[in-house]
């Protein structure tokens, strides 16, 4: 099925289970344990033994020679497979790092060795008695600053160049230049990389923990040499992603060549050290913002220069990204320096490009606001647009910026929050309130699914979507209800299985857009073979309560099916016009309050609200576990979340979750989420629009505003640390 045309008024706008606040499917499961997880599928292969890997020591270089004699000789060692055994294995684009084989090094923690043994310690202690000799290259670079002070004069192509950016600028009535820093970020998810690996001949199956099935059949397919057809993936539940498990990673790679080797099925987990160095991680970002405007708020000009570190052939993250689209301002200069450095890998990571930018662009247009003396909710109401500023000529499809903002500062109370920085005081603690617009892109992409009819009037859906606790099972099964008419209770969805047709995958705020729309095509496609099996035109049928009525009658789907199942195949795929005509986006507000201990400098975060403008929302209550999530992402960004560089050596030295701190959503008393009504006929035929990585968009600078406003200290580099204001709090009376 192709989306060529607006959405029009269809099946799925009856909203009987589609649009409810529904508790997710899986959630028994996971609350009793009872989710099988990757590493704990136990009994998907007989026999398995426990792979364990080795990293490297060094940033750059080379392996001069690894002794593995002793390892070998270790109780219960089945194999050993060394990076040297084998030239370096190939890659597909999505991953920028080689994951295997090979003399050269390309970062700290590459993975060099696997043991494998009967048991999770045995094999443990054994890779820490492989002896390796390095020659690390004396040339690498690790400090993103250093290198872009040497690189600032280079010739670097502008991701936009609009109009007279250097002449607006300068002749600007008020302007603002300032620098921004964000740190290197970890995804820190729970369930770390694993996967058990298992080989039938020239086949393999991978019971492993990955976002994107279909990306990764193809990797392995490239990776190994064999057609993609020969392998097999399954993820059924998957412990958290954001990003990181979008691509095949060295655990899948280590535990295919370990079963290989040793001719069975081998269980294999990254230890959490390495899901820092070995696997992604957002990178770094030193972003210059210029901004010039009338007195009256207009801005006239806008400039955004990043800096980003990332591995040859990568893109780093792109902090200038989201200011393409988010504010007007005719006269536009925005840069993007992937410059190149041997840290780990900096890949996508929840809301990549965005997340970072807004964190930085964000700071600055509250900056401006002040500058101008004007209110920042009204500054950025004043700049809204409804066109893209890259490219005037296409319209945004749906935009209510002004909307969230509006809705947010009538909740939030926003005319009551402290107007001088420093001034307001509750006992002990300085009080301030932070605002912040958030911009996500709007994609969607391909994605197929087969539905059947049961003989006991159930409904089966099949797809190889995955769940990475977004409730992806969920509105997948209330999509498959709502176009068949019976209730969610017989609805069975089965997701994570590359047997399955191919999905859009969970990313890039895509996964539930389209993976619905992929449900709804195929139910089309179900509905049609109904109606040939009763001889009736599809629109005349109806579909409600487990029957299918027509020309005053009525049978039910499972007597339709009793004589074996019913079952349709199709995808959805989308038209140019999306792209080519509009521009389509979601938009929101951020609203904070803190609390800053006058004379300790702690920071509280005591109440946060997220407007948000995503098109239709096929579940309230899942879109809403998403938002707060993000939202306590956004915070520790703002707050604690640091991947700590050794310059000298090239690797991030709190790699566990022991030194890189993550919030809770204990550390915040209140979090409150509003959703605009409404629906984009432009994004696909359910007119829903992802929202996942909209919450963590702009809220770590909401907050950074919110500590601001407490102190008057104004803090430009990530996380706020007590150490970046402490000496700048108001004197005590």
């Amino acid at each position: 099925m192709r989306f060529d045309s607006p959405a029009e008024q269809n099946v799925s706008d009856r909203m009987k289970v589609l649009g409810q606040p529904l508790r997710r499917i899986d959630g028994p499961l996971k609350t009793t344990g009872m989710a099988p997880y990757a590493y704990e599928r136990h009994g998907v292969a007989k026999d398995q033994l426990v792979g364990y890997p080795l990293g490297s020591a060094i940033a750059k270089g080379r392996i001069v020679s690894m002794d593995i004699n002793e390892a070998q000789a270790s109780p219960g060692v089945v194999g050993i497979v060394t990076t040297l055994e084998m030239e370096r294995l190939p890659k597909v684009d999505w991953n920028v790092a080689y994951l295997f084989g090979g003399r050269d090094i390309q970062h700290y923690h590459q993975a060099i060795a696997v043991v494998v043994a009967n048991s999770f310690e045995e094999a443990r202690a054994a890779a820490a008695l492989i002896r390796v000799e390095y020659e690390e290259d004396q040339d690498a670079m690790y400090d993103l600053a250093a290198v872009r002070q040497e690189r600032l004069s280079d010739d670097v192509e502008p991701i936009d160049d609009i109009g007279d950016f250097e002449s607006a600028y300068a002749s600007a009535e008020v302007t603002l230049d300032a620098t921004y820093t964000t740190p290197g970020q970890c995804h820190a998810q729970m369930e770390p990389h694993a996967t058990i690996a298992q080989w039938d001949g020239d086949h393999l199956t991978l019971w492993t923990s990955n976002q994107m099935i279909e990306w990764s059949r193809q990797a392995l397919a490239t990776t190994f040499d064999l057609p993609a057809e020969n392998f097999r993936l399954d993820s059924p539940y998957i412990g958290g992603g954001f990003g990181v498990k979008l691509f095949l990673r060295a655990d899948a790679v280590m535990a295919a060549l370990a079963a290989r080797k040793v001719g069975r099925a081998v269980k294999l987990a990254l230890p959490r050290p390495m899901s820092a160095n070995n696997t992604t991680h957002r990178g770094l970002t030193i972003q210059r913002i210029r901004i010039g405007a009338t007195q009256e708020g207009k801005i006239t000009a806008i400039g955004h220069d990043n800096a980003t570190n990332t591995l040859p052939g990568g893109d780093g993250e792109n902090g200038a990204r989201a200011t393409r689209r988010f504010y007007a301002g005719e006269n536009r200069l925005l840069i993007n320096r992937a410059l190149e450095i041997h840290l780990p890998e900096s890949n996508a990571m929840r809301a990549p490009g965005e997340t970072a930018g807004l964190m930085a662009l964000e700071i600055a247009m509250d900056e401006m606001a002040e500058k101008l003396g004007m209110d920042p909710v009204e500054f950025r109401i004043i700049n809204d647009t409804q066109v893209d500023p890259s490219h005037p000529e296409r319209q945004f499809s749906e935009r209510h910026f002004i909307e969230c903002l509006q809705r947010g500062a009538e909740v939030f109370n926003w005319a009551s929050r402290n107007k001088a920085p420093g001034s307001r005081r509750e006992g002990a603690w300085l009080i301030g309130h932070g605002v912040a617009g958030a911009y996500r892109d709007a994609p969607a992409e391909t994605s197929g699914a087969r539905v059947s009819v049961r003989p006991d009037g159930s409904i089966r859906v099949e797809t190889d979507m995955t769940d990475i606790g977004t409730g992806s099972y969920t509105i997948i099964a209330q999509t498959a209800a709502e176009m068949m008419g019976v209730s969610l209770e017989v609805v069975n969805v089965d997701l994570g299985d590359s047997r399955h047709p191919v999905s859009a995958g969970s990313g890039g705020q895509w996964g539930a857009a389209s993976s619905t729309a992929g449900v709804y095509a195929a139910c089309l496609a179900l509905r049609k073979k109904i109606a040939e099996r009763l001889a009736v035109d599809p629109e005349a049928l109806e579909f409600s309560e487990g029957y299918v009525r027509y020309n005053d009658q009525q049978t039910a789907l499972s007597e339709l099916a009793s004589a074996g199942s019913i079952t349709a195949e199709d995808s959805i795929e989308f038209g140019d016009f999306r792209s080519e005509e509009y521009q389509l986006a979601t938009f929101g507000a951020h609203f904070v309050e803190v609390a800053v201990h006058a004379t300790t400098g702690e920071i509280r975060v005591l109440r946060m609200l997220a407007v948000c403008d995503a098109g239709r929302i096929l579940n309230p209550m899942t879109a809403r576990s998403q938002v707060i999530g993000a939202m306590t992402m956004g915070v520790g960004a703002a707050l604690m979340e640091s991947l700590a560089v050794d310059t000298r050596h090239g690797f991030f030295v709190n790699h566990d979750l022991a030194g890189y701190e993550v919030p809770v959503h204990a550390d915040i008393p209140e979090q409150q989420v509003i959703f605009l009504e409404g629906e984009d006929p432009y994004s696909t035929p359910l007119k829903a629009k992802g929202v996942g990585e909209l919450g963590i968009c702009g809220v770590s600078a909401a907050v950074a505003n919110a500590v601001y406003n407490a102190t008057g200290a104004r803090v430009r580099d990530y996380p706020i640390t007590l150490d970046k204001f402490l000496d700048r709090l108001p004197e005590i009376a």
